[in-house]
């Protein structure tokens, strides 16, 4: 049976300018084909078991040639596999989808065309250039810049009607011939004053945007060493992008920040940065492991009413006790006669989305104040249930334990992963990040392992982050120097912390 082919339009960069059409088509694929302008941080949604083949498209420099790409697709299908061709901008907005979609029509193919923001679009409007405006352009044009040799003898473009038009114009993968381009729009009556813009790595963190005129635009284009991938726009509303650059000043703009938590956790961290302009390099040390058919955790949750008090640390602890609730017929109701307390704001967050406002939330998101907290309304018949991770901190144990009975139930484990070792010194010695944030003493200890003591150098020029007093203790423990410590011990906190550096 033949399989069927996705040809998705990726956006032009910026992480959640994919379609949700388009995230369906990644995570239900067998197979993702995917180029150099996709964000290669979308094939972390697709299935655990699914191919990934890199295609390349950079400008002169295919990683395969479009007819070995189209074989690719095509052959892919056959086996009956689900293919998703994963484009950078919009498939058919010189992205040679057009010519994909032929191949997959020749030899029978099912496929579907998903479209994507075209950088054209896209890519200006992050650089505050509105790509039409009642003042300065009702229309627009999108040319490709890759021009043939003989484009003077035998033209692909009309020249004349561009250099006449009073719309604005755009020129994708037009660097290498941004000489050409100026020189044809000039010599055609084009004004040599007119604004022109040079956007580099358009909606990313690293976005760079060069202004000029059509005259001097090429030799600024050499004096700033512009590189592909940036696309060219000439036009009066470049003028318009010292009010409407709204991206640029975002607080973490150009900042790359090293998220080291597990995957699971580092979900919020890893939005907020991106939301406020960073770039997230995520670095899970851990792997949360379930500990399953877990019979003790049964009987205490059968035995619930014999409690009155439960305990939750974190939302993997809080999943996989309502998880265990649910598989046991139980709902939120089984906790009535109990008081909840949760451990951090994201816990408790958790906890309220099951149906449950948490009775207890210390200041600070740490066990000792926890402890301070329920202290001076503990009572000797009182009983606490506190299930947990399997190598959690002693401390809550002990001193709750001083006052009334309680029972810990170890409810998954943490594994220290070091799949991405290599990963990591790579990018650590390219010195491509500002920033590494620990949100824990766990998360602290395991990036020593995973990288080893004896590349502990390589961060020393870092700005490391640490959530709390506690977290800070371990790292000087591990020889790391800690930059800033979090005003309040959360993920908010940490954000906070890199903000006010910035803005110092």
């Amino acid at each position: 049976m033949k399989g069927k082919v996705y040809l998705v339009g990726a956006g032009p960069g910026d992480y959640k300018l994919l379609t949700l059409k388009g995230l369906e088509c990644i995570k239900k694929a067998d197979v993702i084909v995917y180029d150099r302008l996709a964000n290669i941080n979308y094939l972390k949604e697709a299935k655990p078991n699914c191919e990934f083949i890199y295609v390349g498209k950079a400008s002169s420099d295919h990683a395969l040639p479009q007819d070995d790409i189209n074989r690719v697709i095509a052959d892919k299908a056959k086996e009956g596999k689900i293919v998703t061709r994963l484009k950078g901008g919009d498939p058919y907005v010189f992205g040679r989808g057009g010519e994909e979609g032929e191949v997959l029509f020749s030899e029978g193919i099912e496929f579907e065309v998903v479209p994507g923001i075209t950088s054209a679009i896209g890519g200006l409007c992050y650089a505050g250039i509105p790509i039409t405006h009642r003042d300065c352009a009702s229309s627009f044009h999108v040319i490709t810049g890759h021009l043939r040799d003989d484009d003077k003898e035998n033209p692909e473009i009309n020249w004349n009607a561009l250099a006449n038009s009073k719309g604005t114009l755009v020129f994708l993968m037009g660097v290498a011939n941004l000489k050409k381009i100026s020189s044809n729009l000039i010599q055609e009556g084009k004004s040599k004053d007119t604004p022109v813009a040079l956007v580099s790595w358009a909606t990313r963190y690293n976005q760079r945007v060069i202004t000029s005129t059509l005259e001097e635009v090429y030799e600024t284009a050499i004096r700033e060493n512009v590189k592909p991938p940036t696309l060219i726009a000439v036009g009066d509303v470049v003028g318009l992008r010292d009010k409407l650059n709204f991206f640029e000043s975002k607080p973490l703009f150009g900042k790359s920040i090293m998220v080291t938590r597990s995957r699971t956790q580092s979900s919020s961290l890893v939005e907020k940065i991106m939301d406020l302009g960073g770039n997230p390099i995520e670095l899970p040390t851990i792997k949360i492991e379930k500990i399953e058919k877990n019979l003790e955790l049964e009987q205490e949750i059968k035995n619930i009413k014999d409690y009155t008090y439960l305990v939750l640390t974190s939302k993997n602890g809080v999943e996989i006790f309502f998880d265990k609730l649910e598989e046991m017929e139980l709902d939120s109701r089984a906790l009535a006669n109990l008081k909840v307390c949760a451990i951090g704001s994201a816990t408790a967050k958790a906890i309220k989305e099951k149906g449950i406002k948490a009775d207890i939330v210390p200041e600070k998101f740490v066990a000792e104040y926890l402890f301070e907290e329920l202290k001076p309304i503990l009572k000797s018949d009182d009983r606490v249930l506190i299930p947990r991770a399997k190598n959690a901190r002693d401390l809550l144990i002990e001193k709750i334990s001083e006052v009334c009975e309680i029972k810990e139930v170890h409810t998954y484990e943490t594994v220290v992963d070091c799949t991405r070792k290599e990963e990591v010194l790579d990018i650590l010695n390219q010195g491509a990040v500002d920033y590494i944030t620990f949100a824990s003493s766990s998360t602290a200890k395991n990036f020593v392992e995973i990288i080893g003591n004896e590349n502990l150098d390589k961060i020393k020029d870092l700005k490391v982050i640490s959530i709390g007093p506690i977290t800070t203790e371990t790292a000087k423990e591990l020889n790391i120097d800690v930059y800033k410590e979090a005003e309040v011990a959360t993920i908010e906190g940490m954000i906070d912390t890199i903000i006010n550096d910035k803005l110092v």
